[in-house]
């Protein structure tokens, strides 16, 4: 989970009040985070630092000073606090915010190189070390947890009074193009930073096998980065004292950028900054239009009932308790009564009719998918000390689910038949669930905002888990006879989620003589303890050799699949034993329920 360090001083002059530190750590909780490590309370209050650990990845908002002290200020109503109110510089659908001549232009080759790009200024007076080093560290945040390692996210800052807009960000030919970059004296050509410059060296490989580079630009041709890389050490050489500042956003995901852009926007308005707008002008769609600008407000509305509000939580909230537990997050509401039927009376014993609460969230939040998030907040906003323990009411006998000891069943023939049983993550890269396995990512599920491109993507099979496991086994004495029983999930329209999750078994065998015919002779005698009849089919599948493999039918349905692996995806781990490797729905072989 995200750490952050804080500054004691500013962190509570943000906030607004001072906590002893045992009441701060219950105050946490608030925003989903607790206290890490306390200050060394021998140094001075300006040089103390708050360590803070935050539970949750759904919120980036919270990954800095300000953002954790805004949730706990308005929560607490410390001062008086109400709800924020950034109408000055944010801009909605059909009300733009003037820009003057703040304007980046952008070329249309960046469209297959790096497209999208928001920015806006921040003024009003000089920054000071501890904010300098705050928006640096909500900087590498955002960027590397939020934005993949810079690769989705990246944000430049820069010295607003050298700037001569309108600026531009255009892609370069990056042996013909040189600039002094950040930390260095001289110039270098862009390519060059890449192999030359620690941050080159770190963040390279975005951009290294594109045709162009892309670079910012103000109207003088003076350079201010090279996105995602490095800023120049002229105009991106950000110091203590710099009153105005421009910030910048580049990527690949517009909806990212924009709210990574409202995050440091609103922290820095409550900071007692003032917030000016910038607008980008893109010659192609970026799915928001061609003309941004930013700070931008895009959230879509969530709506819940005061009915599945106190059923999911198990309480008897009143509508005026929902709307201050949700005006406490920050949240703008509206409500609307209406008729309760007779499934949902018995939850609104506090009130004569059920309510629908439309929720619109902060500029700076863009986690409500589903009216469960909005119940999430009414609980956080509450407070979970208001919520009394309850004893359980109803007596039940904890057994193991069908599916679980049919999966123990499997389990026993697979260690019979010589089989090790592995444990594996079900989320993992793009690289090795599609990549190396020579299959289309057309039905594998992809995770929205991962933390890192290793958790990207669920795991479509379990093959692929196994064979990672084989790549790293080398130096072990063959044959290695591998097996899991675990989950895979995979899109499937015809479930009302869109996707499916499943019990499979996948296993593999690694040896100078693994072939097709053993592994068809060890998938009978599974098949056969496990009571099922079955016949193969001729199969087409891109991670096996041609003709050395073949479908498990079971009453006329595909079960699973068997067969040796293809050289190629065995060149893709770097495998170099013929391996044999299969996968069965476990499910689909299980015995009809006795209901």
């Amino acid at each position: 989970m995200p750490k952050i360090e804080v500054n004691e001083k500013l962190f509570f002059n943000l906030l607004g009040t001072k906590y002893d530190y045992d009441t701060f750590e219950k105050k946490l909780t608030f925003g989903k985070a607790e206290l890490d490590e306390k200050p060394d309370m021998t140094q001075s209050e300006d040089e103390r630092v708050i360590k803070i650990e935050l539970n949750d990845t759904n919120r980036p908002d919270l990954w800095s000073a300000g953002g954790v002290a805004r949730c706990l200020r308005l929560h607490e109503r410390i001062g008086g606090a109400k709800r924020s109110d950034y109408s000055s510089f944010l801009s909605r659908a059909g009300d733009i915010k003037d820009v003057g001549n703040r304007v980046i232009t952008v070329d249309a080759s960046l469209k297959n190189i790096r497209p999208y790009m928001v920015s806006f200024v921040i003024s009003g007076k000089p920054i000071d070390e501890p904010m300098l080093k705050d928006i640096i560290q909500t900087q590498e945040k955002l960027c590397w947890n939020f934005g993949r390692k810079r690769k989705s996210i990246s944000m430049g800052v820069y010295r607003m009074a050298q700037i001569q807009w309108p600026c531009h960000y255009k892609a370069v030919d990056p042996d013909k193009t040189s600039f002094v970059p950040l930390a260095c004296d001289k110039p270098m050509t862009c390519r060059q930073i890449l192999t030359d410059h620690p941050k080159g060296k770190d963040f390279g490989w975005i951009i290294a096998d594109l045709p162009q580079f892309p670079l910012l630009t103000d109207d003088k041709n003076e350079v201010l980065s090279m996105a995602p890389v490095i800023n120049s050490a002229t105009l991106g050489a950000v110091q203590v004292g710099d009153k105005d500042l421009m910030v910048e956003l580049t990527g690949d995901n517009i909806e990212n950028l924009i709210l990574s852009a409202n995050i440091v926007a609103c922290d820095f308005f409550d900071a007692g900054y003032e917030i000016l707008p910038v607008k980008v002008v893109h010659p192609y769609d970026t799915g928001m239009g061609k003309e941004i600008v930013a700070p931008f407000y895009f959230q879509p509305t969530t709506k819940a009932t005061l009915a599945a509000i106190n059923k999911k939580l198990g309480c008897d909230l009143t509508k005026a308790e929902v709307l201050d537990a949700l005006d406490r997050m920050d949240n703008d509401v509206s409500a609307r009564d209406f008729d309760a039927t007779e499934e949902t009376a018995p939850y609104l014993k506090a009130n004569k009719s059920d309510v629908e609460f439309v929720l619109s969230p902060a500029p700076y939040r863009n986690d409500f998918l589903h009216e469960v998030d909005v119940i999430e907040d009414v609980m956080i906003g509450v407070g979970l000390d208001n919520f009394k323990p309850v004893k359980p009411d109803e007596f039940t006998i904890g057994k193991l689910s069908p599916v679980t000891v049919f999966s123990r069943k499997t389990k026993e023939i697979m260690v019979g038949l010589g089989y090790q049983e592995m444990i594996f993550n079900y989320l993992g890269s793009k690289r090795d669930y599609i990549d190396k396995m020579n299959i289309s990512a057309d039905n594998v599920i992809e995770i929205l905002n991962p933390m890192s491109e290793n958790y990207q993507f669920v795991r479509p099979s379990i093959i692929a888990s196994l064979l990672r496991a084989e790549s790293a086994a080398a130096n072990a004495i063959f044959p290695h006879k591998v097996f899991e029983i675990g989950k895979v999930a995979f899109l499937d329209p015809n479930e009302n989620t869109g996707t499916k999750t499943i019990q499979s078994l996948g296993f593999l065998t690694a040896s100078n003589n693994a072939n097709f015919n053993d592994l068809a002779s060890e998938v009978s005698t599974v098949l056969y303890y496990l009571d099922h009849k079955y016949e193969v089919k001729e199969a087409n599948d891109p991670r096996f050799i041609p003709g050395r493999q073949a479908a498990i039918i079971v009453n006329g349905e595909q079960v699973g699949i068997f067969g040796e692996v293809h050289p190629q995806v065995l060149e893709n781990w770097q495998i170099t034993v013929p391996c044999a490797a299969g996968e069965i729905n476990v499910e689909a072989l299980m015995p009809p329920s006795k209901a």
